[in-house]
């Protein structure tokens, strides 16, 4: 049994233009209309060897399991399945196949655009008119491309096929290709009167106004894609895809941070010390904060389920507020002598550093650190 390798002089790891390389050389060399009849069964197996190889379906067979793998584990005859066609292409890079006329209409673009929304739009979702400047169906000849009252013609010189045939001469004999016609295009037909709105085209651009809906949860970066609503194709072809890109805008209150939503609010240190109760407005209304006597900057509370939507879920996150404890920069004179009486009270006329006390060992230990 022959091996398919040798037989083309390449190795197991040859490319696909290094097994073409040695094929289109090896059958100039052996084929009986240039080295004689002697030499038919040489080219045969030399065909055999090329049409497995070639294909990389029965070439992954072959290197499994030889040439037993194939056909179902039975050994095609030389050249099975190898026809003039596959040696012209070889050879030439034509082809004698002929697959009819080609569509006028072809697929149109995909398009984008950005738009900006609201941190509100982003966590609860909604509905938006965008306006895009697009690729639309021409509304004076609907997509024919033709004046309208017209419709193409067929194409007198391949009477509709979309493909001529020709016969080319090579040292293999006279060989029948089939290529696309060159008057229409491979189409098939003559438009003689293009439409005068869209030169033909199918199609003109215009402004579009289209109704989106905003997922709940999405962030800037985002994209949604909308099948079909890009831009039209030549002669009336399907549309395209349109994806749509968010860009939320700043909140004055709130940044997200996942699924979370976070501000800080600014407490007097007497309100701190003291305890008091603050309203934050949230996307929900507004909400009511306790905070305990001896809030200590840098505390965190949360208020459950009011962040932001997790999208394609529908839970939420929460709002987390940070406390910032300020401290009065000036001082009256009456102000001054009740902290002094204060400091007095709590023996805090000469504080003492402590280490591991302070506000940076906190946030250690918040941070893991």
């Amino acid at each position: 049994m022959s091996n398919f390798y040798e037989t083309l002089g390449v190795s197991r790891t040859a490319t696909p233009e290094e097994i073409k390389r040695a094929y289109r050389k090896l059958a100039r060399e052996t084929h009986p209309d240039v080295a004689g009849e002697a030499s038919a069964e040489r080219f045969k197996e030399v065909s055999r060897a090329y049409e497995v190889l070639s294909d990389p379906e029965k070439r992954q067979l072959y290197d499994m399991g030889g040439e037993q793998a194939l056909n179902g584990g039975r050994s095609g005859g030389a050249g099975a399945n190898f026809g003039f066609s596959d040696i012209f292409e070889t050879f030439f890079g034509g082809t004698t196949r002929s697959s009819g006329p080609v569509p006028r209409g072809r697929r149109g673009q995909d398009a984008i655009v950005t738009i900006d929304i609201t941190l509100e739009e982003a966590v609860f979702g909604a509905k938006r008119d965008i306006t895009v400047n697009t690729a639309v169906t021409c509304p004076a000849c609907q997509g024919s491309c033709c004046r309208p009252g017209t419709s193409p013609e067929t194409c007198s010189a391949c009477q509709g096929r979309g493909s001529v045939q020709r016969v080319a001469n090579s040292f293999l004999g006279q060989i029948m290709t089939t290529s696309p016609c060159g008057v229409c295009r491979g189409h098939g037909t003559i438009i003689q009167d293009p439409c005068p709105e869209c030169s033909g085209d199918g199609r003109v651009r215009s402004r579009r106004t289209i109704n989106i809906d905003i997922p709940a949860g999405v962030e800037s970066g985002n994209r949604m894609r909308m099948p079909g609503y890009g831009e039209v194709g030549p002669g009336n072809g399907p549309a395209g895809d349109l994806h749509v890109e968010f860009k939320v805008a700043d909140h004055p209150i709130f940044s997200r941070q996942g699924d979370d939503l976070v501000c800080s609010v600014s407490v007097p240190a007497t309100a701190a010390a003291l305890g008091t109760t603050i309203t934050l407005e949230t996307l929900d209304g507004p909400r009511e904060i306790t905070l305990k006597a001896g809030t200590q900057p840098g505390d965190v509370h949360s208020i459950r389920g009011l962040g932001a939507t997790r999208i394609h879920r529908g839970t939420r996150g929460d709002v987390k507020v940070f406390v910032d404890v300020t401290v009065p920069k000036k001082l009256s004179d009456r102000e001054k002598e009740l902290m002094r009486e204060l400091a007095e009270l709590r023996g805090e006329e000469h504080p003492e550093i402590k280490p591991g006390t302070g506000i940076f060992s906190r946030l250690k230990e918040k941070m893991g650190l």
